[in-house]
């Protein structure tokens, strides 16, 4: 992958030096995620993506809220069926990868690709219920929002609508 000016695109921190300090399966994500044609996620992968991106949404506005992270484990087991111990896991791993996970725009595409497109809307719903989980809708979270329903390919009417059940949920 190039740059604006030709040059070889190099991701702004090396993989390298901080793959002893994160867990294999998040290494694995990163290499797919960092490839210059990202192959498709595993269900396993595309579940942890997805568990990050809303962390990422949460913690948008500069505030980890406690409520927020309640909405966060509240959608994760709803979506996937875990119980407690394994919603909490799941979650803390997604704190973890998030943190140093790639660019939002390559993140979305990669959970575009590994979600069918009826899931998408549910997808959004979540994110919506994490983002309104505080009382707040700060611009940096609306922000995102715009951005991941654009890019996960759900129109601004669906988003509206997955808002309001996610208000409701």
């Amino acid at each position: 992958m190039t740059g604006f000016g030709g040059e070889k695109w190099v991701p702004p921190f090396s993989l390298p030096l901080i793959r002893p300090y994160i867990f294999p399966m998040l290494s694995s994500l990163f290499d797919r995620l960092f490839a210059p044609a990202p192959a498709p996620l595993n269900a396993e992968d595309a579940r942890l993506a997805l568990s990050a991106l809303l962390v990422r949404l949460a913690r948008s506005d500069g505030e980890y809220a406690t409520v927020e992270i309640a909405a966060i484990d509240t959608a994760l087991a709803r979506r996937y069926g875990l119980d407690e111990a394994a919603t909490k896991a799941l979650r803390q791993e997604a704190e973890v990868f998030e943190s140093q996970a790639p660019d939002t725009v390559r993140f979305t595409r990669a959970i575009k690709d590994a979600v069918p497109h009826e899931d998408r809307i549910t997808v959004i719903e979540a994110a919506w219920s994490v983002v309104l989980a505080d009382g707040t809708r700060a611009e940096e979270e609306d922000a995102l929002m715009r951005l991941i329903a654009g890019l996960l390919g759900v129109n601004d009417r669906d988003s509206n609508l997955a808002r309001l059940r996610g208000n409701a949920g």
